[in-house]
């Protein structure tokens, strides 16, 4: 997808990942760094370069923007000082914004995880994944947890509970951070 195509606001965050990775000299610490490379389709030092040359459409076909787990390795060890983790939030923001595919799953699990925090006060799991399962609507994805589900159970990691209804422990710091932020 040309960045031409994109509404104003999708091209403008778009300029700005591409300000933040401009110095980039392609050295590849930053994937040698990632604790979540051997999982991605493509490297972060890949993304860079293609934020750089406009190939978004290579970049948003691939999940691993989505696969960030903001722990800053990236950026701690960037010989440039380049705010990689702070880019690659921008980027899944964009991905969210555009509704690509790769983005629904994990806009849906992060929506469902805070809903979740703000309800019990803490992360119940399997309600989670639960509701998660059922907002996929794809019958099979539960099956291939399965196995990591049914070891967890055995171990005591994880236990069923009802789900619950209440008033939200963390509700009024959630509408606080609500109204601070204009959301």
């Amino acid at each position: 997808m040309p960045v031409t195509d994109c509404p104003e606001e999708i091209q403008a965050s778009v300029a700005k990942v591409k300000e933040m990775v401009r110095s980039c000299i392609q050295c590849g610490t930053c994937s040698a760094s990632c604790p979540n490379a051997e999982f991605m389709d493509i490297t972060p030092r890949q993304m860079w370069r293609m934020v750089l040359t406009d190939r978004l459409d290579l970049l948003f076909a691939s999940r691993s923007f989505t696969m960030c787990s903001s722990c800053y390795w990236c950026t701690l060890r960037c010989p440039r000082g380049l705010e990689l983790t702070r880019a690659m939030g921008e980027l899944k923001q964009i991905g969210a914004r555009l509704k690509l595919g790769n983005s629904k799953k994990s806009d849906l699990f992060y929506r469902l995880f805070l809903d979740n925090v703000r309800q019990y006060g803490r992360v119940r799991e399997v309600e989670l994944m639960g509701r998660y399962f059922l907002g996929m609507r794809n019958p099979m994805a539960p099956l291939s947890y399965a196995p990591l589900g049914i070891s967890l159970l055995k171990k005591g990691k994880i236990k069923p509970e009802l789900p619950g209804r209440g008033p939200g422990k963390l509700a009024d710091l959630f509408e606080a951070v609500q109204h601070q932020e204009g959301i």
